[in-house]
């Protein structure tokens, strides 16, 4: 199925691991163009290597303010077709364990960066009349999940966010849709496994096995999987798919709304 990204402009955040990479190496072998944004320059280098050409790199903290103005001037006089706006999280704990400085981290670390890139693109958009904002949170937005309370209360509000603007730009040719992930292989996911390997007392492997124990399907998900989501919900072809959730847990998540 041709996608019709051959030649379009994109930028991905948190484009050296995890979905970021799978999603700009999956885009570029479609022929698209990427403005790959990450904190390490060295693994923005691997990754140009594995990419070639259609591959250009930001190297900074999305959580700094300076970052956005870095991503403006990589972009100079063109306008993009669409962003993957995805990061790390803040630490896996239980609400007892945290501080309030760790709130404030995680406001910078999973909300306020989202909504000032999106403030600094949207009038591109607006003025192209067409755009694919494509947020990566998790699937804790749709049912809570162990230790993961810092993430779930700022990616919820991310979600409601991107359903408020999705409704203030739907005859834009604009779309905001979000892809909420359960377990997958991922730098997230070896958090997780390390915080309950230590609080159990047990093998990071048994960590491993319980985790999938609780998943219907018995196993992680593949972050080079969902990118095919990914590349269809950035494409032309999801036209008339916005303000979304798309939950890719392998069964985990039981609610049915």
């Amino acid at each position: 199925m041709d996608l019709k990204l051959k030649d379009k402009l994109f930028i991905v955040c948190g484009a050296t691991g995890g979905f970021g990479k799978s999603t700009a190496l999956a885009l570029t072998g479609e022929g698209a163009k990427v403005i790959a944004v990450a904190r390490r320059p060295e693994k923005l280098e691997e990754l140009k290597a594995a990419s070639g050409e259609n591959l250009e790199i930001v190297a900074t903290d999305l959580t700094e303010p300076s970052s956005v103005k870095l991503i403006e001037k990589m972009i100079g006089g063109r306008v993009p077709d669409g962003v993957l706006i995805n990061a790390g999280g803040p630490p896996a704990l239980p609400f007892a364990e945290t501080i309030i400085d760790d709130w404030d981290r995680a406001y910078r670390q999973v909300l306020r960066w989202k909504i000032e890139l999106t403030a600094a693109l949207l009038p591109m958009f607006r003025k192209n009349r067409y755009g694919r904002f494509l947020y990566i949170e998790s699937a804790s937005v749709r049912q809570p999940l162990e230790n993961m309370i810092l993430s779930t209360s700022f990616r919820l509000a991310v979600t409601g966010f991107v359903k408020a603007l999705s409704l203030e730009a739907a005859e834009s040719g604009i779309t905001f849709n979000i892809i909420a992930p359960g377990y997958h292989h991922t730098s997230a996911m070896d958090r997780i496994i390390s915080k309950m390997s230590r609080d159990k007392g047990i093998s990071a492997d048994e960590a491993l096995k319980q985790v999938e124990s609780r998943i219907p399907m018995k196993k992680l998900g593949d972050p080079d999987k969902l990118s095919s989501l990914a590349l269809w919900l950035l494409s032309p072809s999801s036209e008339y798919v916005t303000g979304q959730v798309f939950t890719i847990d392998g069964g985990l998540v039981k609610n049915t709304l």
